[in-house]
């Protein structure tokens, strides 16, 4: 009997794309293939792919050109394209990259695993694979994690309702559907059970959690904390129009909530927002945030801007970076905006010039770091708990680590020095200084 084939994935996008680069791991070992974390070593390589925005959808492209290039001089046997961008573009792409041997929509996964173990043992299957339409919102079963043993990603909820005119998301992913309580919750008993110490919340909008079903967030958030087990919850991706407030009380007073919150605002500029169609007015975004701040003392809030948005002004610019600097807002992404076909932002006039937005996300960034700094040399002299995500890596220090403050790939870390932790080990450490790059720099304190 043959040996069986040795597929790698490599995977680009998310943290939601990443929870179904897990699904697939999962299913080709329930397949008997061997999954392999290196690439070069394997037969097949599964691409999962982001096609989000312009920049995410070139890498992704490029990630196909590369590995048909390896397919081409005989380095790699067969090569699979799965993801967002098979989801939004379909059967296109098989035009394209003729040398691609399946393409997969999104979906669990199985399909594809079946298929890929078809080929490798000399069986035909399908080139191209669809998902017979929406995916159900039920357990993301048999994930074989990618992350460190410190935290996993638990995916509350598919799609998103909003009608934002920049994002491409709904078509891809379609309208948002809550997973049952039951089955989120099961699935975290198996992340705890496996030694997962954070669970961190994701969904295309995770404040709309439950709607569908006539609850709310908090009550999810409550159930997810009071789960025997030592574990944390932290919460992302919270549109900020219908805030539900119970979560306020959790974040401010359950210990195994972060006070952390993601909360994607995108411009502060009103005329900004009601282009883009976001829900409320720059003065909402301000008073949600204060009430945040004021019902949860010492929370981190972290957001995300869009700048360069057709009709955007330097006005608007400077009104944003005003506000970033004024609301403290250090941990922050900025992009650039992306015209998407098939959004209502794409053939807006006004259109920013792609050096202006570059420019305009300098001056936003630049902003973003006149308050981090500020915010992590006031963390100087403090004693915290951090959770270690990494034990003796190659950065001259014992431990990677983060605190409650940041959330894990997105955020920054905290170096800590003294004896090994094992990963999972949460840590009271004394902060130092930071870094070069604004991480914090620790050492271990006793207690």
């Amino acid at each position: 009997m043959p040996n069986p084939a040795v597929v790698s994935l490599v995977h680009l996008g998310c943290a939601r794309n990443q929870i179904d680069s897990e699904l697939i791991l999962g299913r080709l070992a329930d397949e008997g293939l061997v999954v392999s974390g290196d690439p070069e070593q394997a037969d097949t390589v599964v691409l999962n792919t982001c096609s989000f925005i312009g920049p995410a959808r070139e890498e992704s492209e490029s990630q196909i050109r590369r590995l048909c290039a390896l397919k081409k001089r005989g380095e790699l046997a067969r090569v699979v394209v799965a993801g967002c961008l098979v989801q939004r573009f379909q059967r296109d792409l098989q035009k394209r990259f003729p040398q691609v041997d399946i393409f997969a929509e999104i979906s669990d996964g199985k399909a594809l695993a079946k298929a890929i173990r078809d080929l490798s043992e000399g069986r035909s299957a399908p080139r191209y694979l669809d998902n017979g339409g929406l995916r159900e919102a039920t357990r993301d079963d048999s994930r074989l994690l990618s992350t460190p043993g410190s935290y996993a990603y638990l995916r509350i909820s598919h799609g998103c309702d909003h009608t934002c005119s920049f994002c491409a998301i709904p078509a891809i992913r379609g309208p948002h559907r809550s997973k049952r309580p039951d089955d989120v919750l099961g699935e975290a008993r198996e992340l705890i059970g496996a030694g997962v110490k954070e669970l961190v919340i994701v969904a295309e909008d995770s404040t709309a959690w439950g709607r569908d079903m006539g609850l709310e967030l908090d009550a999810l958030v409550r159930s997810l904390a009071d789960l025997d087990g030592d574990h944390k919850v932290r919460v992302m991706y919270a549109y900020p129009n219908r805030f539900p407030w119970g979560l306020a009380e959790l974040l401010a007073n359950h210990p195994r909530v972060a006070r952390y919150l993601d909360i994607p605002v995108q411009h502060i500029a009103t005329p900004v927002l009601r282009a883009m169609r976001r829900a409320g007015s720059g003065d909402q975004v301000r008073k949600l945030l204060e009430r945040l701040r004021s019902e949860v003392p010492g929370i981190t809030l972290r957001t995300t801007v869009l700048v360069g948005f057709p009709g955007e002004t330097e006005q608007d610019v400077d009104e944003l970076c005003q506000f970033i600097r004024e609301y403290r807002l250090g941990r922050l992404g900025a992009f650039t905006y992306s015209p998407e076909e098939g959004t209502p932002g794409f053939d807006l006039p006004g259109r920013v010039s792609t050096k202006e937005a570059k420019a305009r996300q300098k001056a936003v960034l630049a902003a973003r770091d006149e308050a981090l700094r500020a915010e992590q040399e006031a963390r100087v002299g403090q004693v915290v708990e951090v959770l270690v995500d990494e034990s003796s890596p190659q950065r001259g220090m014992a431990n990677v680590a983060r605190g409650d403050f940041d959330a894990p790939e997105v955020d920054l870390l905290t170096l800590v020095r003294g004896k090994r932790l094992a990963v999972g080990t949460r840590a009271r450490v004394e902060i130092e200084g930071l870094d070069a790059e604004l991480n914090l720099v620790a050492k271990q304190v006793k207690g």
